[in-house]
């Protein structure tokens, strides 16, 4: 087998410049909390592949559903012919979401894509073209959710122009807008909106109910709500981008939960199937409905094995109870990072839900970002084999998403670690 070093040597002559890696090692197995590269080196993982493995990797009813699956067949198009998996996982998407209405689902193959058609639906359901998105939102890398996203670098840099109708409006970020509370930051927004857009003109209002990529901002209580009341008086259609937060992840199946908001439409990826690709829109019925027949659809959505992953992780979800165990890594991992950062002046907060955990680093004494810093904490973790990211509008807030079924013994092997990290 070759090494992490030979492969990298092949990987600079056939792989393009700009896809990016967070560690040099190139990974041989993984499974539970750790990954082994091919030169057999451990490392613990509170990355989850950017929260998809929810499950773990190689999750054994994820392996039996797609070697069962690939047997029988491996593609068709649902658009050409059907099959029963991709309404399965339609009637599991429509029972698990929030809300008690009646809904319909579609499914698509990654999160942006189910972004771009939240809007389309939005869009059509309602005969307007603005939609409204918020400071340090992250919704995808096509054309129109970069639009959506906030943060250029490196996400958007270069790359435009960009889709239009597109409006962007202060998030509550409690550390960084002066705590205020969730009604009274909601209002602010809401005035922008109406101000500068126009709330006949609103087709969607589209937010992560914690945001993901923008720093695993957790808006104030009241927000949430503020904004889900706002947008059905005003005829908006309210959509939740969950591709980060489901399926477990923040300690209930879906974070709209957690203040009893039932979006319109929610878009779900990442911890849907166990690591294959796919990914969903739910919401209405009256709304998902109102598109026209053909105007949904493509080749690989809904795909026969990323079916069977689906419903074999919802399945584990269920069976291990993983919205439980995200409360309690998040109760462990709490603990250990509230006392690194009593210690350590350069952590301004720590915050997340479940097992959706960060910390923001400034620098000490004020609220100024140090993302060099940040970046050399968690170079400190990788050096010593634990995998973290970063993330965040100023590149300064370390994230942690292990998998939900981490091992008691990794993740405290991992937590040492990263206190060691910080010194």
């Amino acid at each position: 087998m070759a090494t992490s070093e030979e492969l990298h040597k092949r990987r600079v002559e056939a792989v393009a410049r700009g896809v990016g890696s967070t560690i040099p090692a190139y990974v041989d197995r993984a499974g539970g909390g750790t990954i082994t590269d091919v030169d057999g080196r451990e490392w613990i993982d509170f990355a989850a592949g950017i929260a998809v493995t929810n499950v773990g990797n190689s999750a054994p009813r994820v392996v039996e559903a797609v070697r069962a699956q690939v047997e029988r067949f491996t593609h068709t198009c649902f658009m050409v012919a059907p099959y029963e998996s991709y309404v399965a996982v339609c009637e599991q998407l429509n029972a698990l979401t929030p809300g008690g209405f009646e809904k319909r689902s579609a499914l698509f193959n990654s999160g942006a894509e189910a972004v771009e058609n939240a809007v389309k639906i939005a869009r059509h359901a309602t005969g307007r073209p603005a939609v409204v998105v918020f400071d340090h939102a992250y919704h995808g890398r096509t054309n129109l959710t970069m639009a959506l996203t906030a943060k250029n670098m490196p996400y958007k840099h270069r790359f435009g122009p960009f889709a239009g109708e597109v409006y962007r409006v202060p998030m509550s970020y409690p550390l960084r807008d002066g705590g205020l509370d969730g009604a009274t930051a909601a209002a602010r927004s809401i005035e922008m909106i109406e101000k500068q857009v126009g709330a006949e003109n609103v087709a969607a209002l589209l937010i992560e109910p914690i945001q993901g990529e923008g720093g695993f901002v957790v808006p104030a209580p009241g927000f949430l709500p503020a904004l889900r009341e706002w947008a059905t008086a005003a005829g908006v259609v309210f959509v939740a981008d969950e591709i980060q937060t489901g399926f477990c992840r923040t300690g209930d199946w879906f974070a709209c939960e957690h203040e009893g908001v039932e979006p319109d439409l929610i878009t779900l990826a990442k911890g849907i199937a166990g690591g294959l690709p796919l990914a969903a829109v739910t919401g209405r019925a009256e709304l998902m409905d109102a598109v026209h027949v053909g105007g949904l659809g493509g080749t690989y959505g809904g795909n026969p094995i990323a079916c069977a992953a689906a419903l074999a992780s919802v399945e584990t979800m269920r069976e291990l109870d993983l919205a439980a165990a995200a409360r309690r890594i998040g109760a462990v991992m709490g603990e250990r990072l509230r006392a690194i950062a009593a210690g350590d002046p350069r952590v301004a907060e720590v915050r997340g839900r479940g097992a959706m955990l960060a910390v923001e680093i400034v620098v000490p004494g004020t609220l100024t970002p140090d993302p060099a810093a940040t970046a050399a904490i968690s170079a400190a973790c990788h050096a010593a084999g634990l995998l973290t990211l970063t993330c965040g509008t100023y590149g300064n807030v370390l994230r942690f998403l292990p998998p939900l079924v981490i091992s008691d013994d990794e993740l405290g092997r991992g937590l040492d670690i990263l206190a060691a990290a910080f010194g």
